[in-house]
């Protein structure tokens, strides 16, 4: 990576401004899932180890008015992560102020602090989400020159709390989250063992168009399961029952499958249901075709065996979407089988690409078996469509 990072800086009691991803959800106040403030702890501790001072930004979940500030509060997160560290977080509860400024003075080498949350700005004119200049000015004016960005998920944003600071120091360098992200996802995509198969599930085509395009050009094979197999499966007079379809899409989905020749690999049959919901037959199709009043919901047994023979052998695989409606038990086993294949690869190099399918990886208990799972869905969403990331563009070249 050709930015620098937070080894590249002197941090030795320095404020040094972190902006982390601690997006978590939360449910009656309690943290119910806590990974990513896990993931920037290697980052947290580099810099109070060397001496720094670290003063940590993050949103947490939409707020457009004063009623969406409920149960937004980062305060259930200090507490989490002054448990992770085994010290104390100071917590201001305030995104900017007299407050937070003497807070912020107050620290000692090797002391964090947490700022509230960073969307609590959108309340009066969207100034975080919309980069707005003076919120990035003054919150830059918080440190010693020094921000480390390290929220891998909103690096495809331009705000305030990372393009914003960015801006206005010495000095924006990539955390160790953000340096991995990067290695794993644009140096699979950019400069890949080979063979390089792409697995791309999920519900829409339309969410994954320009991502299909550019790994058709990068990868050997292209995998498509998940709800949008329907779309293409439609686009070629196959029959689909009450199966999702994106109507306004066949003729992209007849373009891609032209594009592919032969790259794009498509289910040959699914497990069907007479409803999504409340339904009284599961089945699995005899072929691509779904039965009239049914409607797929994970690829077939034919289908996991296809999959499984193209992945064969693989070096590089990136999986972006789940293969069905994995949450349900009748609906997993399309994506338990994909995952199995990619992970009994020798020497794989298997990155999922986080958003659902980091969360199918996690709940089925095979996390551990890939080599890197992306904490950022949009962001590495983006990285596989070939584009610029605004947050990792504003940081200092080496």
């Amino acid at each position: 990576m050709a930015k620098l990072t937070v080894k590249d800086v002197d941090l030795k009691g320095k404020k040094v401004l972190v902006r982390v991803d601690f997006n978590v959800p939360l449910k009656d106040g309690v943290i119910t899932n806590d990974n990513r403030i896990s993931a920037a702890l290697p980052t947290i501790k580099y810099i109070i180890e060397q001496g720094g001072r670290a003063v940590l930004f993050s949103h947490l979940g939409r707020v457009k008015e004063e009623a969406d500030k409920e149960g937004k509060s980062l305060a259930p997160v200090a507490k989490d992560l002054a448990a992770k560290l085994g010290q104390d977080v100071v917590f201001p509860g305030v995104t900017r102020g007299a407050e937070l400024e003497e807070a912020i003075n107050a620290l000692e080498d090797g002391q964090v602090l947490l700022v509230e949350n960073t969307r609590f700005e959108d309340v009066d004119g969207k100034k975080e989400s919309k980069n707005d200049a003076e919120l990035g000015q003054y919150w830059a004016s918080l440190g010693d020159g020094i921000f480390v960005n390290d929220a891998f998920g909103t690096a495809h944003r331009a705000h305030a709390s990372n393009v914003g600071i960015s801006a206005n120091v010495e000095k924006a360098v990539a955390g160790f989250l953000l340096e991995n992200e990067i290695a794993y996802i644009q140096e699979a995509v950019e400069t890949p063992e080979r063979p390089f198969i792409a697995i791309l599930g999920g519900s829409k085509v339309s969410d994954k168009i320009g991502v299909i395009e550019n790994l058709l050009e990068k990868a050997d094979k292209v995998l498509i399961g998940g709800g949008m197999t329907y779309t293409f499966l439609k686009a070629q007079g196959i029959e689909i029952g009450n199966s999702l379809v994106e109507e306004d899409k066949l003729d992209i989905a007849k373009e891609l499958l032209e594009k592919a020749d032969g790259k794009l690999i498509l289910p040959v049959d699914s497990k069907e249901a007479n409803a999504f919901a409340d339904y009284t037959e599961v089945r699995d199709t005899d072929g691509e075709a779904v039965s009239e009043g049914f409607l797929g919901l994970d690829i077939g047994p034919k289908s996991i065996a296809k999959f499984e023979e193209a992945l064969e052998g693989a070096k590089t695989v990136v999986w972006n979407g789940p293969m069905g409606v994995f949450e349900n038990p009748d609906f997993q086993a399309g994506t338990i089988g994909v995952m199995d294949a990619i992970v009994k690869q020798p020497g794989v190099k298997s990155i999922i690409g986080g958003g659902d399918s980091a969360a199918a990886a996690i709940n089925l208990g095979r996390a551990d078996k890939f080599s890197w799972i992306s904490t950022g869905g949009g962001a590495s969403m983006e990285l596989l469509e070939g584009k610029v990331l605004p947050g990792l563009d504003a940081l200092t070249e080496k």
